[in-house]
């Protein structure tokens, strides 16, 4: 038996248990981990909720969380990976506990601790893949919404390594931060479209919402083409034409590794600003929709 936090009923944070759970086993491909790390995702929050249950059915008790880096302890047939690895990647059938099964494990280098390594898994794929939708090339200008945000500062470091101009908005406490990693800082809120106008007069090419705070009307003027626009965030993109990016296009698992290897040699930064005790999960749901601090939280078995 290990423990796991677990819910058997959508609602809010207090639903999450900590749970005497059986291990579980890897099939064919999977590795299992004695997880060191568990991130905790927007999207964990709302399938707890309820809110993806049209989309994202439950099937109770669920064990919550997507990402995981830990030490394999168990390897299934032709799995890409041996018993004491360090590894991280997505995780099946749950992250919050202490064993985890992996698909597709990607080795952690010594040089990435393991918070970072848990907390890239699933907003640098997201980044990765929404610059790739876009098709931004070097040259052009990106308006990142939400750049002070995981995916958001993750899509800054990346677009900038590219050659494209970056332009971010961000919240008065994420400036100095979104300035630092090379993009042309922009206070969001009233005017915000101005501000972007008025630090990009040559136009915006493309832009990648990360916010999902209203932004798309606008969105779609400063760069003249809803094909231009695309949101992870904002439920109303069709109404706007923007297409709203759920993931799915990183099949060849390309993105992962070299997202790793950006990290490992400081190259990619992701702030890591809370980490919790498994058993305080509940917690950390509660202060990430309160929005007690900004940037990732991770859980710690």
């Amino acid at each position: 038996m290990s423990k796991a936090i677990t819910f058997s009923e959508y609602g809010a944070p207090e639903v999450l248990r900590l749970s005497e759970v059986t291990a579980p086993e890897p099939g064919p491909g999977q590795v299992r981990i004695r997880v060191r790390a568990a991130s905790v995702n927007p999207l964990d929050m709302k399938i707890r909720s309820g809110l993806m249950a049209g989309t994202v059915p439950a099937r109770f008790p669920v064990t919550p969380g997507l990402d995981a880096a830990g030490v394999v302890d168990a390897v299934g047939e032709g799995a890409d990976a041996a018993v004491g690895d360090e590894v991280l990647g997505s995780a099946v059938g749950g992250a919050y506990s202490e064993y985890a099964l992996l698909d597709r494990p990607v080795t952690k280098p010594a040089a990435l601790s393991w918070e970072v390594a848990a907390s890239l898994v699933t907003v640098g794929r997201t980044a990765f893949r929404v610059l790739g939708q876009l098709g931004v090339q070097a040259g052009q200008t990106l308006l990142v919404h939400g750049a002070g945000g995981s995916v958001g500062t993750i899509a800054v470091q990346l677009a900038v390594a590219r050659g494209i101009t970056v332009i971010g908005t961000a919240g008065e406490h994420d400036i100095e931060r979104v300035t630092a990693l090379g993009a042309t800082a922009v206070r969001y809120g009233d005017g915000w479209a101005e501000r972007v106008r008025a630090a990009a007069p040559r136009g915006v090419d493309f832009v990648f919402d990360a916010s999902g705070a209203g932004v798309l009307a606008d969105s779609v003027v400063l760069t003249g083409d809803s094909a231009h626009v695309i949101t992870i965030a904002d439920m109303s993109a069709a109404q706007h034409g923007v297409r709203f990016s759920a993931g799915g296009d990183d099949q060849d698992g390309e993105s992962l590794p070299e997202l790793v290897r950006l990290a490992a040699a400081g190259r990619l930064t992701l702030p890591i600003l809370r980490t919790y005790p498994l058993a305080e999960a509940a917690r950390a749901h509660t202060d990430l929709e309160a929005r007690h601090h900004h940037g990732k939280a991770v859980l710690l078995p």
